[in-house]
């Protein structure tokens, strides 16, 4: 129990929020932050060796040296997730999950827009690479406020029976965030030469960005408060009736482990992988792009069946199969795209499969992540686990696997790190119950 707290504002429960209509806006409300917000993380891994070059290796520094720094940023942007997951899920779980979702885009619209705007280290020197560090900590932030927010409407908002589908929409929109990411970034690549996109094309995709925050504020500014929230909302100035804090603690380390897999997959797999293929392998720019865009293809095809078989058979049969499933083939895939006598066909087909692995883990995954809390603080735990998971597991994976592959020359190091963590994953996995996905929210 926690001390009783001012009543918070009216809220504004849709009357139609459990019919199809009402489900349908907060689908699209919920899925568009996600999208903004992967497509940005997709665009700066594309061009994760032109930004080291502009920001972080002014004096001709090697390249591996500079795509480390851009990494260190990157990685520093996670670690502020779960700040941004603790910060806005307290104030999702007390005033709403709609405000604090408008809230949200709109700061990492704001950052993401700024990153494309942002003078380089020839321009206005050491305070370069100091204010992208400082934007890429506010985009990490918000990111940290948006998925628990997104999954909670989608979860909260869903038909009977129907969880593991909604919730799979939010990875969907990852999945299609960092598809259009990586396909804006293929398309400036083939209409402009290589010094015009390394001298301003490169910020194109995220000036992009201003537009689509727009529309996603427009769309959240439409949406109404959920069912469930609303009707546990505090009224009259009543005590919030919340979970012991070590009860929410350790199904949030729970969680963060169930999930670990997947993050650290998901990174290797179709973040990091472009500029790994360039350093490591010595493919072109749009060799890794198209390699990326495969990988992302699997990915997206099997997020949403993954997720509605969850609905049928369990989160735990399906999540387990993709975890087992990394751990086991990861170096052989590796192996197989390395090597020079594979055909074309064969690497696609490779990469591809790597991304429909992480995809049945991706797609029970919020819902999973749901079913774990109550409504009083699922916004904040289910927040705080995936956040301090992508934290230690995905925005450290490129900072990891280039220093590690820097260091040793091994090139299997990508598949060690997502084998391993899927490893771990699988046995966090076996401790969920068979019929969680059967049972109504708390």
């Amino acid at each position: 129990m926690t001390a009783p707290v001012p009543a918070p504002a009216p809220v504004r429960a849709s009357a139609s929020a459990g019919r199809p209509a009402g489900a349908r806006r907060a689908l699209v409300a919920g899925s568009v932050g996600n999208f903004i917000e992967w497509y940005e993380f997709g665009v700066y891994g594309c061009f994760a060796t032109v930004i080291a070059a502009h920001f972080f290796t002014p004096d001709g520094g090697s390249a591996a040296q500079g795509l480390v720094k851009a990494y260190a940023s990157f990685a520093l942007a996670f670690f502020f997730r779960p700040v941004g997951a603790a910060v806005f899920g307290r104030l999702g779980d007390r005033i709403g999950r709609r405000p604090t979702l408008i809230l949200v885009v709109s700061l990492m619209t704001g950052a993401t827009t700024l990153i494309g705007a942002l003078p380089t280290y020839a321009a206005v020197g050491a305070a370069a690479p100091w204010l992208l560090t400082l934007l890429r900590v506010v985009q990490g932030l918000s990111a940290g406020g948006e998925f628990g927010g997104a999954v909670s409407v989608m979860t909260e908002c869903a038909p009977p029976g129907r969880r593991g589908l909604y919730g799979a929409w939010q990875s969907f929109t990852v999945a299609l965030g960092l598809l259009a990411g990586a396909a804006v970034a293929a398309l400036l690549a083939t209409v402009l030469t290589a010094s015009q996109l390394h001298d301003w094309g490169w910020r194109v995709p995220f000036l992009l960005t201003l537009p689509l925050g727009f529309v996603a504020l427009r769309l959240r500014l439409r949406l109404d408060e959920t069912p469930a929230f609303a009707s546990a909302a505090p009224q009259r100035g009543g005590p919030v009736r919340r979970p012991p804090a070590r009860e929410t603690v350790r199904a949030v380390v729970l969680g963060a482990g169930r999930v670990m897999g997947w993050s650290a997959a998901g990174y290797t797999f179709l973040v990091v992988l472009p500029s790994y293929l360039q350093s490591t392998l010595h493919t072109t720019f749009r060799q890794a792009l198209v390699a990326t865009v495969l990988a992302n293809l699997g990915f997206a095809a099997a997020i949403l069946p993954a997720g509605l078989v969850s609905d049928r058979i369990g989160r735990r049969t399906v999540m387990l199969a993709g975890a087992l499933l990394v751990a086991v083939l990861a170096l052989p895939l590796l192996h197989l795209v390395r090597d020079p006598g594979t055909a074309a066909y064969a690497k696609g087909a490779a990469l591809a499969g790597a991304g429909a692995a992480v995809g049945l883990m991706a797609g029970p995954g919020p819902a999973m992540l749901a079913e774990m809390f109550p409504t009083s603080v699922r916004y904040t735990g289910l927040g705080l686990a995936y956040a301090l998971s992508n934290a230690v597991f995905s925005g450290c994976a490129g900072l990891i696997i280039t220093e590690v592959v820097d260091r040793t020359g091994d090139p299997d190091v990508p598949a060690y790190y997502a084998a391993a963590a899927c490893a771990v994953s699988a046995v966090a996995l076996r401790t969920l119950r068979g019929d969680d996905h059967a049972r109504a929210l708390r």
